[in-house]
């Protein structure tokens, strides 16, 4: 699975593992992808440093990136503390109702949530990225649009590529005219925030509308013959976030939350406001039934939901509280139904783009008599 992107970054396979778990990231560099640990979960700079320090010690000398959620435009002078004060008390209420008509236990005394959306937040992210430019990062990825041009410079004198995700051919145009080196066409099937186009119609799109910029597919893709499909569309290579979920090198810390995973159809996600005030697909649950009922209160805009659902999502978790139990995961889900190190979900992915290969030049020199 090779492409001239995948050439150009010394990689085996052109694969991009988008992961919030360095273990994961490190586990796919050593394969022959590239490992891209996701930044958003890290508002302290040293926890940030230490995992980085790790995934640099167990990469194997593979490159590997970072992912961030960074707004196009600085907020300067806004605490979280201001934008805590912005959220209505009667949504606050609808929280605390839900979780205790689930008997959902608090958090310890003194114990912080383990899971808050800040590093939309312009201090955060820079932050992140101080820290992360002290490493031989390869790639920033930004999930919010494309990063402020001062961001993008910085990246480039370090010879860092730059990439965006896009859910339109208008977007990634955008991207393009920011400077960015690469655009992820994120497919409406994809975990996480999403737009309405699906990745088989998004892709030829976007690289048509970038040419000559390398493009990753995004969105339903966790097979051989779905990579190769991608690269037939004109990708140089597919972003990959939920199959890896399920990987023996994961750390979800909930039993529970795995078992879902597994037993989940490729039908048992949903595009819901519920995680961030933006859509964003993942596992259907009470909790995401509870937000986009129209007898609720109705989603807050992103950062405001993010801010507000912090605690609550941390006690799901905590106390596995499986009716609300969820995480943000593609349609891709219907096939993960067992759990596989990274090495065997590559190992997989090869083998299956070799066999879509050959099946095409099969199918096509019969076409062909």
């Amino acid at each position: 699975m090779q492409t001239e992107l995948s050439r150009k970054l010394g990689i085996e396979h052109a694969v991009f593992g988008f992961t919030p778990f360095p273990a994961v990231a490190a586990a796919i560099s050593r394969a022959g992808g590239f490992g891209v640990l996701g930044a958003v979960r890290y508002t302290a700079p040293d926890d940030l440093k230490r995992d980085l320090d790790w995934l640099d010690a167990h990469a194997g000398g593979r490159p590997y990136g970072l992912d961030v959620v960074m707004p196009a435009k600085k907020v300067e002078g806004v605490s979280e503390a201001d934008v805590e004060a912005m959220i209505p008390e009667a949504h606050r209420r609808f929280v605390e109702e839900t979780l205790a008509r689930y008997g959902v236990p608090g958090l310890a005394e003194g114990e912080a949530s383990g899971w808050r959306i800040t590093g939309w937040m312009e201090q955060v992210a820079r932050t992140q990225l101080d820290v992360a430019f002290e490493y031989p990062i390869r790639l920033l990825a930004n999930a919010l649009g494309s990063p402020p041009a001062d961001v993008v410079r910085r990246a480039h004198d370090r010879d860092v590529l730059v990439a965006a995700l896009a859910g339109s051919a208008r977007h990634a145009r955008k991207h393009q005219e920011a400077g960015i080196d690469l655009v992820v066409a994120q497919g409406y099937e994809a975990g996480g925030h999403t737009g309405e186009i699906a990745t088989m119609v998004l892709t030829p799109e976007v690289v048509e509308a970038v040419d000559p910029l390398p493009v990753l597919a995004a969105g339903g893709i966790g097979s051989g013959p779905q990579v190769a499909a991608a690269l037939s569309l004109g990708a140089q290579g597919v972003w990959l976030g939920s199959i890896w979920l399920t990987t023996t090198e994961a750390d979800l810390h909930s039993p529970a939350l795995t078992r879902k995973l597994l037993a989940a159809e490729s039908g048992d996600t949903v595009r819901s406001r519920a995680l961030t005030g933006k859509p964003a697909r993942q596992l259907r649950t009470e909790w995401t039934d509870a937000w986009d009922d129209p007898a609720g209160p109705g989603t807050l805009p992103m950062p405001l939901q993010g801010l507000l659902v912090a605690e609550a999502v941390s006690r799901i978790h905590k106390h596995e509280a499986e009716p609300l139990l969820g995480t943000p995961v593609g349609q891709i889900v219907g096939r993960m139904t067992c759990e596989r190190s990274v090495q065997a979900v590559l190992d997989d992915l090869t083998r299956g783009f070799e066999r879509a290969v050959d099946r095409i030049n099969r199918i096509a020199g019969r076409s062909g008599q």
